[in-house]
């Protein structure tokens, strides 16, 4: 099933909180959903509620437990707060009776101000060169990798004893999407995995735990577009790790600012 199908589902859900959907196992990353999957989903929920001339300013999603494949789940969008220009909302799987992920979204309209900093940050990324996509690698690497390319720039692969947290390249949706919205910038910033994994010395699980997700405008790039992303890991200490990232459009422009918390075990 493809990514756009999953969006459709999860819009049914959002207008009707009855219904019920489920995803296929080839979008699992170890027993649990991918998680940019389970947030884009949430996402497409909450956008059922509100105004389309309100973009996505902030998501933050807390991943509760585990989301299995193959089994009925539903979603519940709450919104919490609507006002003159802006909405908050908040939204929750459910399955078998449990909350799996809970994610709060911000929402604005265009306001009037005189006040205006421009962004300061410059993408450090190669042009992409898609010779160097990563293979897909059955029982290697998790089910979701062989829906998503990712071209590696800097940085190494998960447990390769590197002496450096820094990841950076490129990404996009192998189906190729009808359009590039928020939707799909959420699933593919989360497609990397942890900065910190390339530092392990041998195969050792992590797990975000906490991902807040910025946007800086509303992206507007070409639906088969490649999406740069930069991270880097500010600290990590006592199993617990916190990186920041940036994604960035194929001309250098930031659409948004990643950061996650999240849990090491080795």
């Amino acid at each position: 099933m493809h990514f756009e199908q999953l969006l459709a589902k999860a819009s049914e859900l959002g207008c009707d909180r009855t219904k019920v959907m489920q995803f296929p196992e080839n979008w699992c990353q170890g027993r649990t959903a991918f998680g940019g999957l389970s947030a884009a989903l949430l996402y497409q929920a909450m956008r059922q509620h509100i105004n389309s001339s309100r973009r996505l300013l902030s998501l933050s999603t807390n991943f509760v437990g585990p989301l299995i494949a193959d089994t009925d789940f539903s979603i519940d969008v709450e919104v919490l707060r609507e006002g003159k220009n802006s909405a908050q909302v908040l939204a929750r799987i459910i399955q078998d009776g449990d909350v799996c992920i809970i994610t709060q979204a911000c929402f604005g309209a265009k306001r009037q101000s005189t006040v205006r900093v421009d962004v300061t940050k410059t993408m450090q990324l190669k042009p992409v060169d898609e010779r160097f996509a990563l293979p897909y690698k059955e029982g290697e690497m998790p089910a979701f990798f062989q829906h998503i390319a990712l071209c590696l720039q800097d940085g190494n692969m998960p447990f390769s004893a590197a002496d450096t947290s820094h990841l950076s390249g490129w990404m996009k949706l192998k189906h190729t999407p009808e359009q590039m919205n928020e939707a799909q910038i959420i699933a593919l910033a989360d497609a990397w995995p942890p900065t910190l994994l390339q530092m392990y010395k041998q195969p050792a699980p992590a797990s975000s735990m906490s991902w807040y997700l910025e946007f800086v405008e509303e992206p507007n790039i070409a639906h088969d577009a490649w999406v740069g992303y930069e991270a880097i890991t500010h600290h990590s200490k006592n199993g617990y790790g916190l990186e920041d990232g940036c994604i960035w459009s194929e001309d250098g422009k930031l659409i948004a600012l990643s950061r996650q918390t999240v849990a090491l075990f080795a």
